[in-house]
């Protein structure tokens, strides 16, 4: 069975190929068009469809339109009501809901020979749902997900059991987390629907002293659902200038070393509390279903269960032993998602979703076309990890491309910028080589061996970078730049699963006692991750980076600039 699974009607547009039960491929469309999320959610955009993205997952699996058994799209426009009877401010949602019944008109427009019958409307909760369990390595778990919205609600609770979903609980629009989570973003003067990443960083320089109040704010309710719209932020603090943040000069003076990140103390703290209350609330979820379910297993999706201090927290307090969280837990997932759902509903077993490493590749032998292209003088040696372990310890910063882009917003040594944390200067020359915030932190890469040496209060193996973890005092003078204010770290566990990546931190652990380096997106800011070779050398070309890794090609920036790293 063959069914193309497509998010398009909000943000994170993305489309994700599954072929009798196993994840082919899947991308998001700004890996192609190069705009951040694609496009904004707003309802004048809903018609723009992850073009790109869905011919390259048919090219990967040499498919044409015409071979699919269907196309799952991630919303179905038959749930949804009018705006205004959900409580939700929005004159011009009607617009978007009419794009989503046009939905396999749309689609056959831009895959000629499809079928439009052949699409099929998958609830957009249910998708978020299906990327998370039917992904994850747990045949029967419990099945949380949390975002902005869907048709009319924010939020389903459930259990699947042999590729069968049971809905347990939801919650009904306007009251959304993931909306609430917005808005304060907004009102910190950030771009909504966009960095809300930003304000739980910022959130670890604020104290929470405004919790008490919020807990009558937002609330989780005995139904396994929850009580959240809103409030009047300016109650705490003022709000920022709209756009302030977001202007590369102004982000880029908001520093780490400053006690609220740069920012007027009020604003910190009111990030701190909002994200200690959310917190509090996701345990409260978690626990109520635990009690429905007696899983051991626990999986995560929705945009807000990219907010990694929160699962740890959900990891920690809650009954359940393990705790799995779709990487591409936005919008983006719900394109596979809904694939995965219409392959289970179809009787087709799913296999486990075994890495991220879901997008584009080229062969070794292309990569070195492209460098002789760009007339790009490099070599291929035999010891690649060792000549890359000699830059990160002699303090060289590193661009790492290998194999298939990442599916989701983390980068996971698919698309990295590498460096030594053994400076803590590093984290303020990242943020510089990426124009972005300075109380932004880096997060680290470690042998999945050491880990548990070095992280603890969250779970390992950490494949994802979707949790936080504590850093033992020991060793947090020895790795300063992967430390954040609050002495935590979101790491990814390096396994041998990736063998060159794993042999450069060995090789780097042998010339500097660190089983670590850092790892933070390979883009600047405002742009999406690299993608392809020709965004990386681009990005090398612009950026003080001393080495380019393709492959196993190395571009050393003194022989193409004559300069030393």
């Amino acid at each position: 069975m063959r069914v193309l699974g497509v998010n398009a009607l909000f943000h994170d547009p993305a489309a994700a190929l599954v072929v009798d039960g196993q994840i082919v491929a899947a991308a998001e469309e700004e890996r192609f068009s190069r705009r951040k999320h694609g496009k904004r959610p707003v309802p004048f955009a809903a018609w723009e469809l992850p073009e790109q993205a869905m011919r390259w997952c048919l090219e990967a699996a040499g498919l044409e339109p015409g071979d699919l058994d269907a196309v799952a799209y991630s919303f179905d426009p038959g749930l949804a009501k009018p705006a205004e009877e959900m409580g939700l401010p929005d004159p011009w949602d009607w617009l978007r809901r009419q794009y989503a019944e046009r939905a396999p008109q749309f689609l056959a427009a831009a895959l000629p020979g499809l079928n439009p019958a052949a699409v099929r409307f998958v609830p957009h909760e249910v998708a978020h749902a299906a990327s998370a369990a039917l992904a994850s390595p747990f045949p029967t778990c419990s099945v949380m997900s949390l975002d902005g919205r869907g048709e009319r609600s924010s939020h389903l609770s459930g259990r699947y059991h042999e590729g069968r979903l049971e809905v347990l609980a939801s919650q009904e629009l306007p009251h959304s987390l993931g909306l609430l989570y917005e808005s304060l973003t907004e009102h910190l003067g950030f771009l909504r629907s966009s960095d809300e990443y930003k304000v739980m960083a910022l959130a670890s320089y604020g104290e929470p002293r405004f919790l008490e109040d919020l807990r009558d704010v937002f609330y989780a309710t005995p139904e396994g659902g929850f009580v959240a719209e809103a409030p009047d932020w300016s109650r705490w603090a003022p709000p920022a200038s709209p756009g302030s943040l977001q202007d590369p000069a102004t982000a880029a003076s908001l520093a780490p070393d400053d006690a609220h990140g740069g920012l007027p103390p009020a604003h910190a703290d009111l990030a701190a509390s909002v994200q200690a209350r959310l917190e509090e609330v996701l345990v409260d979820l978690a626990t109520w279903l635990h009690g429905r379910t007696g899983d051991t297993a626990l999986t995560l999706a929705g945009g807000t269960a990219l907010n990694c201090v929160a699962n740890s927290r959900v990891w920690r307090e809650t009954p359940f032993e393990h705790v799995w969280v779709q990487p591409a837990a936005g919008d983006s997932g719900t394109a596979l998602g809904a694939a995965l759902q219409l392959t289970a509903e179809a009787g087709v077993t799913v296999e486990p979703m075994g890495s991220a490493a879901l997008g584009r590749e080229w062969p070794d032998d292309e990569l070195a076309e492209w460098l002789r292209a760009a007339r790009v003088p490099f070599t291929t040696p035999d010891d690649l990890p060792a000549q890359v372990a000699d830059v990160l310890a002699a303090d060289g910063v590193v661009a790492w491309f290998q194999g298939r882009s990442e599916f989701g917003p983390r980068a996971l040594g698919q698309r990295s910028l590498l460096a030594n944390p053994g400076h803590a200067h590093n984290v303020r020359r990242l943020n510089d080589v990426k124009g972005r915030e300075q109380f932004r932190p880096v997060a680290p890469m470690v042998l999945l061996e050491d880990a548990a040496e070095i992280f603890s209060g969250g779970p390992v193996p950490s494949p994802y970078m979707l949790f936080v973890h504590e850093v033992a005092p020991a060793w947090r003078e020895r790795i300063p730049a992967v430390v954040h204010v609050d002495g935590t770290a979101r790491i990814q566990t390096v396994s041998t699963d990736q063998p060159r990546l794993h042999a450069t931190i060995s090789a780097f652990k042998e010339r500097t006692g660190l089983p670590v380096v850092v790892n933070t997106s390979l883009n600047t800011a405002g742009r999406p991750m690299v993608d392809d070779p020709r965004d990386a050398l681009e990005l090398f070309g612009s950026a003080p980076v001393d080495l380019l890794v393709m492959g196993p090609h190395l571009v050393r920036r003194g022989d193409l600039f004559g300069v030393g790293a």
